[in-house]
């Protein structure tokens, strides 16, 4: 299994390109993803989430780092910092049954976004995981949104 190393610089369409490469081998190029360029750890896991547009209808692919917490699959609506949430959250705010892919398994899921007491500990999960969660956070006054995708299955 390769770890894919996130370039910007050098490769602007990572974010496709990382996606385009987890489809094609069922995560065995993707799952892991290198992300020291950007200020995060060397090895992260990740999940392809599909979500629909809340205008359009389509279905949009997104890379996304993940943590388990009892069956259940946590990302994080980071958007590296920016004022504003990321568009797959506010897609499935809109539609909570998106599609999930995790290497080869592939199944759909509800979503949810954590609060209270659950949030807090399924962030300290995910700031543990991912270091630059913490350090991004700072850089904007909207709380992350912790999101909760529970298998249907």
């Amino acid at each position: 299994m390769s770890i894919y190393t996130i370039k910007p610089d050098e490769r602007p369409d990572w974010p496709e390109d990382h996606i385009r490469r987890y489809l094609a081998t069922d995560g065995a190029d993707g799952y892991w993803a290198d992300f020291t360029a950007v200020g995060g750890p060397a090895r992260a896991p990740n999940l392809i989430l599909t979500v629909t547009g809340r205008r359009s209808g389509k279905s949009y692919l997104h890379g996304l780092i993940y943590g388990e917490s009892d069956g259940r699959f946590v990302i994080v609506g980071s958007k590296g910092g920016a004022p504003e949430h990321p568009s797959w959250y506010l897609n499935l705010l809109a539609n909570p049954d998106v599609h999930v892919q995790i290497r080869a398994r592939k199944f759909e899921a509800k979503a949810r976004v954590a609060t209270g007491d659950e949030r807090a500990g399924l962030w300290a999960l995910m700031s543990g995981l991912y270091g630059g969660y913490a350090d991004v956070q700072k850089n904007t006054e909207r709380e992350f949104p912790v999101v909760v995708l529970e298998p249907i299955e």
